[in-house]
């Protein structure tokens, strides 16, 4: 009796590798495209990366078309400088990722260049993610119907997000916040302040008025005015000051020219916000995703910040702002956890006062870990093998509307 052995010749060939392009505009974008690399490939081993991206995603096995500092221009004089430059990048990307055919493209963040690339590639078919949400939960709400005419998948850091986009028909998907995965539940108080050379029980303020040059010409002043204040009241008190980077440095040391300023026992310095924030005991900082690295580390704060007043007004009058919450744990917690002390209320006075509520109420200081241990258990989701999950899913049963055009 023959055997019924298979051809050889009538195997069906191996699907070829899966292929992505990313797109990251910055070092906290990199970071976000080498974790979503790695978990991408556990998924399909032989797949191929490709696009804008850093040294971290280069690391991952990323073959970086473009160095993401080329998308890295901050301030609306320097993005008009580099408009040109921009512009003739962006057309020469979105072809060359065309033409490589692959099998998702994923903006992460920089969504003043990505959203526009997704929406033309989706456009001609290509499927798209965004990985990053803009802050649709703080103003003009109707963006996430925009960003989804650009993005077949959107992908959340935050747990409200989704429920946003989901009243404007687009599929966002919570990921978690890569940040609650890489920071300890328990910090490490100790060994922050021995990294410092500070005493175990010395009272210590840590503060951040900002990584950009006009937060810091806004913040510096006030927050340094603060600090004065509250080491007038607590005489031994330690405070830290990072600087985000040597220009940052060299305002703040600007500021500290005043001898007004400079008197209490400050220590300026080269980065290390994260041990700065867990080596203290309070943190007087600038809102922003600094307040979200604060509640991850577990310690009480006072959130300040200044615009200009005319950027204040039309905003607040044309109803571009939805929120009276504005520091990312108060969001989160949808309750007022840390005080908040915006445009005309951020003052020397107040912040101090702010300040020393915390230092004057150790029961409140310790009441508020549990709150913020609860918040960072719901961020931590391995936001990059989420992430990953939420690719591979959409290219699996690819969406309608990512047809031709």
């Amino acid at each position: 009796m023959a055997l019924d052995l298979p051809n050889p010749e009538s195997r069906i060939p191996d699907p070829a590798p899966k292929r992505f392009v990313l797109c990251a505009g910055e070092a906290s974008g990199d970071l976000l495209g080498a974790g979503l690399i790695e978990q991408l490939r556990a998924r399909f081993p032989d797949a191929r990366f490709a696009g804008i991206g850093g040294d971290a995603m280069r690391a991952a096995g990323f073959d970086a078309w473009h160095d993401a500092q080329e998308l890295a221009v901050m301030g609306f004089a320097e993005i008009l400088a580099h408009l040109p430059r921009l512009l003739k990048l962006r057309s020469a990307f979105r072809k060359r990722v065309l033409d490589w055919k692959p099998d998702a493209f994923i903006g992460i963040d920089a969504p003043d260049f990505n959203l526009g690339v997704e929406r033309w590639l989706k456009q001609r078919g290509v499927s798209t993610v965004h990985y990053v949400s803009p802050s649709v939960w703080a103003w003009r709400e109707k963006r996430a119907e925009k960003i989804g005419q650009s993005a077949d998948r959107v992908l959340c850091l935050f747990p409200m997000e989704p429920p946003i986009y989901a009243r404007h028909g687009v599929d966002a998907r919570f990921v978690g916040h890569p940040l609650a995965d890489t920071m300890p539940l328990d910090p490490d108080r100790d060994a922050a302040r021995a990294e410092f050379g500070l005493p175990a029980d010395a009272p210590v303020l840590a503060l951040l008025p900002g990584s950009r040059l006009g937060e810091i010409a806004r913040l510096g002043k006030p927050f340094l005015e603060a600090a004065a204040r509250v080491a007038r009241e607590i005489p031994t008190l330690q405070v830290l000051v990072p600087a985000a980077n040597a220009a940052c440095r060299q305002a703040i040391e600007r500021l500290l020219a005043d001898p007004g300023l400079a008197a209490t026992s400050l220590h300026l310095l080269d980065g290390r916000a994260r041990t700065a924030m867990v080596a203290a005991d309070v943190v007087l900082l600038a809102s922003g995703t600094a307040t979200l690295e604060a509640m991850l580390a577990k310690r009480p704060m006072v959130v300040g910040y200044r615009i200009a007043p005319l950027t204040y007004a039309i905003v607040k009058g044309l109803g571009m702002l939805k929120v009276d919450r504005y520091a990312l744990p108060n969001v989160l917690a949808g309750a007022d956890l840390a005080p908040e002390l915006m445009q005309a209320d951020c003052t020397p006075d107040r912040l101090a006062e702010a300040v020393l509520g915390w230092f004057r109420n150790p029961d409140s200081m310790a009441s508020l870990q549990a709150r913020y241990r609860g918040i960072h258990l719901e961020l931590r989701q391995d936001a990059s093998s989420r992430a990953a999950e939420a690719v591979a899913g959409l290219i699996a049963s690819p969406t309608p509307n990512n047809q031709p055009g």
